[in-house]
């Protein structure tokens, strides 16, 4: 069942979506193609909402840290904000230290998409014009969320008149305990990579690294707070996890709550994904308080500044071609 009905006028009409099933609840939003909550049976037959979210639509702009939006044009980190397509070097806005993050200082988070239900689904469409945030070609881009028994499917498509960079991902900060928790260093995680991305002190991925060995193992399940606070560089560097973990095959994360029984699955077409663990957030006033570490990320995307790396499939979307991507979270208890 998909209702719909008119939010918060911010910049325009803004567009509440309740896509329900007899498992879950997902409400969406027009503003940044917005995850607002996911709400999931847990253990003892209360509806959970396991989503981060904000309470307003000013809030979800400047307060928000991008949560539960879909970012782009291009998710994560471009270093020094510049990239070369076509013998052409483009400088973007860098409004992440020197790192272009998310998209730019008005990224997809920023911008109202145009909702349409169709069946199960909602799609959302917004029109980047040629050079929007200094990204070439004009870009049709269009998020379809799909809500089907105990799943939540997100998927993504773009075309452009010229030859650009296009990496959408979704940014839903996740508890498994809960959205109002506090804490996510309980929740139990397993991700199916066996390598990772080492960074540097600008949070720019370098080297493929070996997971063996070191705090960013999770190939078998284990709480996310065990080794966070180890004695590890990378762990220093970033303050936590927020890191591009290099995807053995599509299902790439299982995550549970054993205060709930909530278990998420991650499934993906995509090679890589960002595990952040919410190391900036401090104390932003949502649904609830959100302090640091009280909701995680799981980004599914190209890699990391892979427009600028040999190493990798680049996020290049060809004049008239067609991109299509697609991620499912799917629910169950344990």
């Amino acid at each position: 069942m998909i209702t719909q009905q008119l939010f918060e006028e911010y910049n325009g009409q803004e567009v509440y979506v309740y896509l329900l099933s007899d498992k879950i609840d997902v409400i969406v939003c027009s503003l940044g193609a917005t995850v607002l909550s996911v709400k999931v049976h847990d253990r003892f037959g209360k509806k959970t909402d396991v989503a981060l979210g904000m309470t307003s639509p000013s809030d979800m702009v400047d307060k928000g840290d991008y949560m539960g939006a879909v970012v782009g044009r291009c998710g994560n980190r471009i270093a020094n904000g510049s990239f070369t397509l076509n013998e052409t070097t483009y400088q973007l806005a860098r409004n992440n230290g020197t790192a272009h993050l998310h998209g730019g200082e008005a990224g997809f988070n920023t911008k109202n998409f145009e909702s349409t239900i169709d069946g199960d689904s909602v799609v959302f469409e917004y029109v980047s014009p040629d050079g929007e945030e200094g990204y070439p070609g004009k870009l049709k881009m269009r998020v379809r969320y799909t809500v089907k028994g105990s799943t939540l499917a997100i998927d993504y498509y773009g075309e452009s008149d010229k030859d650009t960079v296009f990496n959408p991902t979704n940014h839903t900060y996740f508890n498994l305990n809960g959205e109002d928790d506090g804490s996510i260093l309980d929740n139990v995680m397993q991700i199916n990579a066996d390598r990772y991305l080492e960074i540097d002190e600008r949070l720019i991925p370098t080297v493929k690294a070996e997971v063996a060995g070191t705090p960013f193992d999770f190939t078998q399940a284990k709480p996310i707070g065990q080794d966070i606070d180890g004695n590890n560089v990378q762990l220093r560097l970033a303050g936590g996890y927020d890191h591009n973990f290099c995807l053995n095959d599509n299902h790439a994360a299982t995550v549970y709550s054993t205060k709930t029984g909530i278990c998420m699955d991650v499934y993906t077409d995509c090679c890589g994904m960002q595990f952040y663990s919410g190391n900036f957030l401090v104390g932003q006033e949502g649904k609830s308080v959100y302090n640091k570490r009280s909701g995680f990320c799981l980004e599914t995307q190209f890699y990391p500044d892979a427009i600028n790396r040999d190493d990798c499939d680049k996020p290049i979307l060809k004049a008239g071609d067609k991109h299509h991507s697609s991620t499912q979270y799917v629910f169950t208890l344990l």
